[in-house]
C-alpha cells in the first residue's frame, strides 16, 4: 500500500462538478493498493497515518499529529500510484490491486480512519475525480508499507 499525504489548508474532491467530499485543515491522503495488500496493513497505516506528527505546533515544529490538531482526512484512491515506468514511455499498471480487491480495501480504510476519531472525507473509488487542495507548507510525505 502506498500513500501519498498532503497537509493541506482546505482540500476538496467533486464527481462531475459535483463537490462529495470536503475538508479544512488536515491531509489529503492519495492510496495505491496492490494485490499484496490486506486488512492488517491497512490498520499498521492507518495507525501510522493518525498518528505522525507532521503538523505544527505553537512554536512552528512539526510536533503534532492530526489527532493532536483535530484535523481531517481527504481520502482519495489513486491506483496509479502502482504506476512502473522502467520501460518505455507507457506506464504499467499491472502491480496496482484488482478493482475489486482495492476497492475492498479503500472502503475497510475509510472505516478504519473513522474509528480512530478522525474524521474521513472520501472519492469514490474509480470515478474520474477532480481533486483541489491548498498544500501547508508544502509538506508531502510517502508513506510505503512495503518499507515501514
Amino acid at each position: 500500500m502506498r500513500l501519498v499525504i498532503q497537509r493541506c489548508i482546505n482540500g476538496s474532491v467533486s464527481i462531475k462538478g459535483e463537490t462529495v467530499g470536503s475538508i479544512e485543515h488536515g491531509y489529503v491522503v492519495f492510496v495505491g493498493v496492490s494485490d499484496k495488500d490486506d486488512k492488517d496493513i491497512v490498520d499498521k497505516m492507518v495507525a501510522k497515518l493518525v498518528k505522525l506528527r507532521i503538523c505544527e505546533d505553537a512554536d512552528g515544529k512539526t510536533n503534532l499529529s492530526l489527532q493532536d490538531t483535530k484535523g481531517s482526512i481527504l481520502l482519495i484512491s489513486q491506483f496509479t500510484l502502482y504506476a512502473d515506468c522502467k520501460k518505455g514511455n507507457r506506464p504499467s499498471f499491472v502491480n496496482a490491486g484488482s478493482p475489486d480487491h482495492a476497492n475492498a480495501l479503500y472502503t475497510y480504510m475509510i472505516d478504519a480512519i473513522q474509528n480512530t476519531g478522525v474524521p474521513c472525507e472520501h472519492g469514490q473509488f474509480g470515478a474520474d475525480m477532480k481533486v483541489s487542495l491548498v498544500n501547508d507548507g508544502p509538506f508531502t510525505i510517502v508513506l510505503d508499507s512495503e518499507i515501514l
